[in-house]
């Protein structure tokens, strides 16, 4: 996967589609994001360059639910290939 500009309004439509708001804010995230409870919005620290950005972006997909019907085709073609695996419990 390329880190571009492209690949990051690829994943910020993503969200879109899956009616996540994405905020880019400075705070105290020891992960460089948080997701606000019960609300459908993901805050990403605002000093991450378009790498850690993606990372982020990417590491949430991981971690919430999605329902990829909800999803376009290519969208959902994105996720599949791109999003990481969660960590199982050991």
């Amino acid at each position: 996967m390329r880190y571009t500009q492209t690949t990051l309004k690829k994943l910020e439509g993503i969200f879109d589609e899956l009616d996540y708001a994405v905020r880019y804010e400075k705070g105290n995230f020891q992960s460089g994001y948080c997701i606000v409870e019960n609300r459908r919005i993901a805050v990403v620290n605002k000093f991450f360059d378009i790498e850690a950005r993606i990372n982020c972006l990417l590491d949430i997909l991981s971690n919430v639910e999605l329902d990829l019907d909800a999803l376009s085709e290519a969208s959902r073609e994105f996720v599949e290939k791109n999003r990481k695996l969660p960590k199982s419990p050991e």
